[in-house]
């Protein structure tokens, strides 16, 4: 048969047309005609048949139940007769039976059936689990509680009997005892994995608790091994039996990570290959990395397009890669962030996303593309805010972190900073920290609005300490923090104690602290109100008894310090303080030049100080750049009167030439400058003392300055200096070698006669579980040196403390 026709097949069920010439071969292939000419008649009802949605339901017939009944099953569903079938509402329905474990997996069917009226009959074809568990068994499985295992196992006794929830109950339990790091069990399904079963049964063989003996990493030619370490979350046990747990999830983890940190490098290449080597003993494992670098990639070139409002010169001004540079992952997040951020001052919310194109015609170097998104020429402005979660805290508490009022553009940079800001509060859940959200409006115009969210937390704290240094010898602290202290929230029931909302919210700080020592004691309480009347001003009130024996002299001061400062900008900050202290000079020698003795017994101290401080450090506790700024006046009254002046710069250097590949070990010379004159009439607790730890190294504590028959009476006018070298030694940067020359003098007028030098090394040890401070250790040798200086060669520091 040969056809001279077309065919044409219609979805709507138009017959199909065909014009054939009949030839001799035509008898042996009709057999295979009519096939096709009974497929083609099908077609057009398979076609039109229509689908039950929003057909109302005459009835719900469950099929093949034996154990369940009719009703048992129509309680499980949502779907009902006489209702209109809904296909999402049935799907959920099958969910629920099958959730009920009383069929098979797969075990819920649903067929349909329409009537002459246009209705639909519902079957729902099941297949039940004819097997119950009669006793659940665990053998061997002695480090996890029963109450846990159950948990894991996910089946009780009664449960129909499911192979492969019982399949997914071992499973979850080898899990377990892998994330308790013991890599070697093995966990068994003994019974359960038939349906005829009627006992489910896990056996185990646990194996020892595995620890990290050694990580290596093998190919890392341009990475140091110290480094990479860093960047991975598994750690070696310290000593052996300290810590460094090993979990086989963390594997992939840490794979990532490593490529990451070559990826930084400009090893866009790498393959990092992890491999767990057992010890003979099977309580230790060696994880070896190995790593494949490739080579480094180059910056072809670099584009930004998708910029609308701000023009290309400006943005290009915010870029430092260039062509022929090394590809650098680290410095292409920051380029990204300061694009953002051009935008984001202007109200405008953009985002840069990187692409990078290899060249083929020049292999090892890439393109780098930014592309800006979301760039229009309105800038939002800030519609509502609104705080959620706070149960304690008062929403002023949180709005003064904000920096943003309704009204002005919206500079999204500043979003980035309240959350910091409110993170550094400490008064919030920090596993789940504080966010902002900015939400479009319900008119969706340039307003948008500020969602801020907040998890409270406990913000009381109870520290006990200790600590030693060269300067005063050993002491304790016992201290009661409160960072969301409400002075004016006083309690109305025993409720409001329980419940930790009494003198609680307000953002306000309340502190006691104890110091006792062997050579000094000091104790005190401190209210502080960082936004006095929700403005820029802080208020702190403070009072404290201190003693300390010295030399020369006991002295004993009781006193009450109260200070207003006001936040000028980022940096800038100003304050005036006001001190009023009752003074005891005792334990003086009969032999004791006057420049003491007339000071001795009671007196009475007023001070009033203005100050200006500058801080624009990029860490408090290791800066690297920035500096600190410091200056005061201040007048003292009452049984003296005299002025005191202090000017104090701290200045941090750091370069990129002097640190590691990765940004990491700077190098940081620390230079710091101190002058401080005292009026004529100032007596012998407010003169001025050099020598010791952050002092003038190579001297004793006040061991430095005028000296009068062997006893060091103070001076008027102190000008002291530091040029400190840090250089990192451990590829953690938790270990610093310092070298350090300390110089000045301490005279009794101002004038310059016996002036001092020392030079000295040390070590700077970071150990976190000992406090934030790090431990130091400095040897000092003086260079120039008065005849009765008293010298001290090695001096340091040591703090201990914890909390609750």
């Amino acid at each position: 048969m040969r056809c001279t026709g077309g065919a044409v097949l219609s979805t709507g069920g138009e017959p199909m047309t065909v014009s054939c010439r009949l030839s001799r071969g035509f008898w042996p292939l009709l057999p295979l005609l009519l096939l096709l000419a009974g497929c083609l008649l099908i077609v057009p009802s398979v076609s039109a048949a229509e689908s039950p949605a929003g057909k109302i339901i005459t009835d719900i017939v469950p099929l093949n139940n034996k154990l369940r009944s009719r009703e048992n099953i129509l309680s499980i569903m949502q779907s009902r007769a006489g209702k209109p079938y809904d296909e999402g509402l049935i799907q959920e329905d099958v969910r629920k039976l099958q959730g009920t474990r009383w069929f098979t997996p797969g075990g819920v069917q649903v067929h349909t059936q329409p009537d002459d009226a246009g209705r639909i009959l519902v079957f729902v074809v099941v297949t039940e689990v004819t097997n119950t568990v009669q006793e659940v068994v665990f053998e061997g499985l002695e480090h996890i509680s029963i109450g846990e295992l159950r948990s894991l196992a996910g089946v009780r006794k009664g449960d129909p009997m499911n192979p492969l929830t019982n399949e997914q109950g071992r499973a979850a339990i080898l899990r377990k005892y892998q994330d308790e790091s013991r890599y070697f069990a093995s966990v068994e399904l003994v019974e359960g994995g038939k349906a005829s079963d009627t006992r489910v049964v896990y056996r185990a063989v646990e194996g020892p608790v595995v620890k990290v003996g050694a990580i290596e990493f093998v190919g890392n030619d341009h990475a140091m091994a110290g480094r990479l370490k860093e960047q991975v979350a598994t750690k070696k046990a310290l000593l052996g039996f300290i810590g460094g747990k090993f979990n086989p999830m963390s594997l992939e983890a840490d794979r990532l990570k490593i490529a990451e940190y070559y990826h930084g490098l400009g090893y866009l290449r790498v393959q990092v290959f992890p491999e767990v080597i057992p010890a003979a003993d099977l309580h230790t494992v060696r994880i070896v990395y190995h790593i494949i670098e490739g080579e480094p990639y180059l910056v072809a070139s670099r584009q930004i397009d998708g910029n609308k409002s701000i023009g290309l010169d400006k943005l290009e001004a915010l870029t430092a890669m260039k062509a022929g540079d090394r590809y650098d992952g680290r410095l292409v997040r920051e380029e990204i962030k300061r694009i953002e951020d051009r935008y984001g001052y202007e109200g405008k919310s953009v985002h840069v996303q990187p692409a990078l194109f290899e060249v083929p015609e020049e292999p090892g170097k890439v393109k780098v593309h930014y592309q800006v998104e979301g760039d229009r020429g309105q800038p939002d402005r800030v519609g509502n805010i609104f705080v959620e979660g706070n149960t304690v805290s008062q929403d002023r508490v949180i709005l003064n972190q904000l920096d943003l009022r309704p009204g002005q553009i919206l500079q999204y940079p500043l979003i980035r900073d309240a959350e910091m800001r409110l993170i550094r509060l400490g008064i919030f859940d920090a596993e789940n920290p504080p966010s902002i959200e900015v939400v479009q409006n319900e008119f969706d115009n340039m307003f948008k609005d500020i969602r801020v969210r907040v998890n409270e937390t406990r913000t009381g704290q109870f520290m006990i300490g200790a600590g030693v240094n060269s300067n005063s010898g050993v002491n304790g602290s016992i201290v009661l923090n409160e960072r969301n202290f409400d002075l004016f929230r006083f309690p109305t029931s025993w409720d409001d104690f329980r419940d930790g909302r009494a003198f609680r919210g307000a953002g306000q700080e309340f502190r006691l602290e104890a110091v006792p020592a062997t050579i000094f004691q000091r104790y005190s309480a401190t209210w502080r109100e960082p936004y006095l009347f929700d403005s820029r001003f802080g208020l702190t009130n403070s009072a404290y008894y201190f003693t300390r024996n010295y030399v020369e002299y006991t002295e004993n001061r009781v006193g009450f310090r109260t200070t207003v400062d006001r936040r000028l900008d980022q940096f800038w900050r100003t304050n005036l303080g006001v001190r009023i202290e009752g003074m005891d000079v005792n334990n003086v020698p009969d032999y004791a030049p006057p420049s003491i003795s007339d000071d001795i017994g009671q007196s009475t101290v007023l001070g009033m100080r203005l100050g200006v401080t500058r801080d624009s450090r990029d860490s408090f506790l290791y800066p690297t750049h920035g500096s600190v700024f410091d200056a005061g006046v201040e007048q003292v009254l009452g049984d003296y009167t005299f002025p005191v002046g202090t000017v104090e710069y701290t200045k941090f250097l750091s370069t990129q030439y002097l640190q590691r590949e990765d940004g990491s070990g700077k190098h940081v010379i620390a230079l710091r400058s101190q002058l401080s004159v005292a009026g004529n009439d100032a007596p012998v607790f407010e003169r001025f003392y050099a020598g010791g730890f952050r002092s003038i190294r190579g001297f004793s504590f006040r061991g430095v300055g005028p000296n009068e028959n062997g006893f060091f009476t103070g001076g008027k006018f102190s000008f002291l200096n530091t040029v400190e070298y840090q250089i990192p030694i451990l590829p953690s940067d938790k270990l610093y070698f310092v070298s350090f020359v300390d110089h000045g003098t301490v005279e009794t007028n101002v004038d310059i006669k016996n002036y001092r030098v020392a030079a000295g090394f040390g070590f700077r040890v970071a150990v976190p579980m000992l406090g934030p401070a790090p431990l130091a250790f400095d040897f000092a040798f003086p260079i120039t040196k008065a005849p009765w200086d008293n010298q001290q060669i090695f001096s340091f520091y040591v703090g201990l403390f914890g909390g609750s």
